[in-house]
């Protein structure tokens, strides 16, 4: 009961906050988008670019291994969180400066980071204010999705439908519980990761056949009807679930 007032306490402290307070880590992200699409920073980070410098990127990993590793991982954390569309040229990347392993290691840790922090921006900003306005239709959206927040997430994660960006906001106006966002992130990018990252690897041979990686690689069906099945396998304790909540209905009309 203690528990159950103290949370209902920090959420009405929450809703009282000023609109500036809660919008402002939202506003920064933003802001750092806006500034990344003006000062042409997408047009640099391109396989030209990675082709043009290979060799200097190439001799600043083995010199600086550490530095190489922080400064590879901000970056990606920073696109992740602005929502820059460089996900899979910054995952060959991280293939191609460290290798398919260690490579999808940094990634998958980078962009959860990265997601986190957009979830946690959107929630402060606006869960509280959409829960208290929520209508009958949402709030029963809401519950569903907690209840299955994991295997959900997993599948959204696993096959790319919609945006990494939307899939980030969405659990957060939703109620998903950080724990089970960070985990169904985490776990659910590492086969797509592995993929690009394992491209990055043979990215060398790439350049000096004069090609460049095709992108949608990802959607062909050798490599995606294996993620497919491991969508289908998080999605069964949901099925589970359902089967077994009708079972107790039919008895319980028995």
């Amino acid at each position: 009961m203690s528990d159950h007032k103290t949370e209902h306490t920090d959420q009405n402290q929450a809703a009282r906050k000023p609109l500036w307070r809660r919008l402002l880590p939202l506003v920064v992200l933003i802001c750092g988008l806006l500034a990344a699409w003006s000062s042409g920073l997408l047009d640099l980070l391109s396989f030209d670019t990675l082709r043009d410098n290979r060799d200097q990127l190439q001799e600043l990993v083995a010199s600086k291994p550490v530095l190489s590793i922080l400064g590879f991982m901000a970056i990606y954390v920073i696109a992740v969180a602005l929502s820059l569309p460089l996900g899979s040229i910054l995952t060959i990347s991280g293939g191609f400066l460290f290798g398919a392993v260690l490579g999808t290691t940094y990634v998958v840790t980078a962009a959860t980071l990265g997601a986190v922090i957009v979830y946690l921006a959107a929630r402060y900003a606006f869960y509280d204010v959409m829960h208290d306005k929520a209508g009958s239709a949402i709030r029963k959206m809401e519950k569903g999705f907690s209840e299955n927040a994991f295997s959900y997430l997993m599948v959204l994660r696993l096959i790319p439908i919609f945006p990494f960006w939307l899939v980030n906001l969405v659990p957060a106006l939703l109620g998903v519980k950080l724990r089970s966002f960070a985990m169904g992130t985490l776990l659910g990018i590492i086969p797509g990761t592995f993929v690009y990252a394992s491209i990055g690897d043979g990215l060398d041979a790439l350049f000096d056949q004069g090609k460049t990686p095709a992108l949608g690689v990802i959607f062909e069906p050798r490599i995606l009807t294996p993620i497919i099945g491991l969508a289908v396998l998080a999605m069964l304790p949901v099925a589970y679930k359902k089967l077994r909540k009708s079972k107790n209905e039919a008895s319980s009309d028995e």
